[in-house]
């Protein structure tokens, strides 16, 4: 992996990824001066969590037409987009409109591809495991700053949930704690031996929700279900993070990620929406045995023409209902045909 460090003129860190070697243009950004607001963190006492508050966000780029893309590569020195010309394959850049900022956490923003209209399941096996890559010397470097505890890389896509920019694209959050959800599946993990092994042998003997099996990763289903269509992808054997995966297990786990993401796009004749976060270990300098990396994809969809919201039970009470079984929905990914070549 090849890597290259640029400063952008209102400070913010820009890195250039690629699998040969890279020539750019000069780091540019849309704003000239640094960002002025900070982001807050407050606690809250009856939940025991925190809050994050940067008032400022709701100024950020939102749903710009396509001609003002700030995701693509700049074109006119005069109308600066967030990423340089040149031969680069992915970007990575501090976020304008950061929810944590250091010491206190931070947010990055990595560019999947240079072109807008393509998606992350489109992109060929070797851009994947480049991007796993990058996941993992971001793991690194974020995870060794003080006060950085959890290191999390997502995609939002679709614009029903969220998204403002619909260039392919994620966003790291690096977090002064670790979080409450993966907090809480650590804290599972850690009362059983391989709890998410467990899980993937299950779902291997009973052979009804897999959507992808390899050598050295699996995607599936899960009998546990919470959205539909939702989808696991994980290492086999466990692994804590992704600055540990082997090359075999990278590769293989592309070609699990790669195959979910083409199935879901198959199965609608619109991109499908969907958050895809990572958990994996904690970069508080402990063991974690009971960390397995993976990822969970939390689509939106219920139905062709419905999307799933969070309800009373869901919002209030934190007690997900289920109106679609888990195998059904398995049963719909399978039959979509993908080629991975």
């Amino acid at each position: 992996m090849q890597r290259v460090a640029l400063r952008k003129p209102d400070g913010r860190s820009l890195f250039l990824y690629s699998n040969a070697p890279i020539s750019h243009g000069p780091a540019p950004s849309p704003f000239a001066a640094p960002l002025e607001g900070r982001p807050e963190l407050r606690w809250h006492p009856l939940r025991g969590e925190w809050v994050t508050y940067a008032a400022y966000r709701q100024g950020r780029t939102f749903l710009p037409p396509p001609e003002y893309n700030p995701l693509a590569p700049t074109s006119d020195d005069a109308s600066p987009t967030e990423v340089p010309v040149g031969d680069w394959q992915i970007a990575v850049f501090d976020n304008r409109f950061p929810a944590l900022a250091l010491p206190e956490g931070k947010c990055e923003v990595v560019v999947f591809t240079q072109d807008p209209a393509a998606s992350l399941g489109a992109l060929p096996l070797e851009r994947i495991e480049l991007l796993f890559e990058v996941w993992a010397e971001r793991t690194r470097e974020l995870g060794s700053r003080d006060g950085i505890r959890y290191v999390l890389p997502f995609e939002n896509r679709g614009a029903e949930v969220g998204v403002t920019l619909h260039h392919p694209h994620g966003q790291i959050y690096a977090y002064p704690v670790v979080p409450p959800v993966p907090a809480r599946m650590l804290a599972t993990a850690a009362q059983g031996d391989g709890l998410l092994s467990q899980v993937i042998a299950k779902e291997i003997a009973e052979d009804r929700r897999i959507l992808y099996r390899g050598e050295h990763a699996i995607a599936f289903v899960p009998f546990c279900a919470r959205y539909p269509y939702e989808v696991w992808v994980a290492t086999t054997a466990p692994c804590r993070d992704f600055p540990s995966l082997a090359p075999a297990q990278r590769a293989d786990l592309a070609r699990a990620l790669k195959t979910v993401l083409l199935k879901y796009d198959g199965l609608w004749e619109r991109p499908f929406p969907y958050l895809m976060a990572w958990y994996q270990a904690p970069t508080d300098g402990e063991a974690h045995p009971e960390a397995h990396l993976h990822a969970q994809f939390s689509p939106p969809y219920r139905t062709r023409d419905r999307l799933k919201y969070l309800a009373g039970t869901e919002l209030a009470a934190g007690f997900f209902a289920m109106d679609a079984l888990p195998e059904d929905k398995a049963r719909e990914l399978q039959q979509v045909k993908v080629s991975l070549a």
